[in-house]
This record gives structure tokens, sequence and C-alpha cells, in this order.
């Protein structure tokens, strides 16, 4: 069950962050699912440090830190996805 919730929360994650990026993304919708996975993952692990993984009821800073990590990782990760495999359009004959 805990894989399931973190490929929703990943999902969400991803989708979140490619609707706050200005222009058009690129990657595919499993690579965003994981680049989202990715900052669930890079957030919950800064906001540890922070001292905010756990506090009662609803973590909002953790969930923000989640998110501004999402942003991150799906900016940097679609430029590096258009660099490798953005100009490998098949061509129609």
């Amino acid at each position: 069950m805990g894989w399931l919730w973190a490929i929703i929360v990943g999902f969400v994650l991803g989708l979140i962050a490619k609707a706050i990026i200005p222009g058009k993304q690129h990657s595919p919708l499993w690579l965003t699912t994981v680049f989202g996975m990715l900052g669930a993952t890079v957030g919950n692990a800064f906001a540890r440090a922070v001292g905010v993984g756990a506090t009662r009821g609803v973590d909002w800073t953790r969930h923000l830190f989640q998110l501004v990590a999402a942003i991150v990782i799906v900016f940097l990760g679609d430029m590096l996805y258009m660099a490798l495999w953005g100009g490998r359009r098949r061509q129609v004959a």
C-alpha cells in the first residue's frame, strides 16, 4: 500500500508542478510521476532536516517543501529529457 500511495502522491505533485512551471513541458506522464515521487522524497528529507518533518495535524510546511522540490525536479528533469531525447522525432516518409 505504501508504494501505491507514493505513486499517487508523485503523480499529483508532478501534475501540480507542471501546471506551475511556465511553458510546455515535454516529459511523458510516467516520468512526471517519477519526478513527483523524487520531489516528495527530497521535500520530506529537507523538512526533517529543518525540524518540521512531523507536526500535529496537517503538515503544511512539509507539503510545501515537497511541492517546491517537485517543481525544481520537474523543471530540471524536463530540461534533461529534452536535451537527451527532444531532438529524436520520428520522420514520417
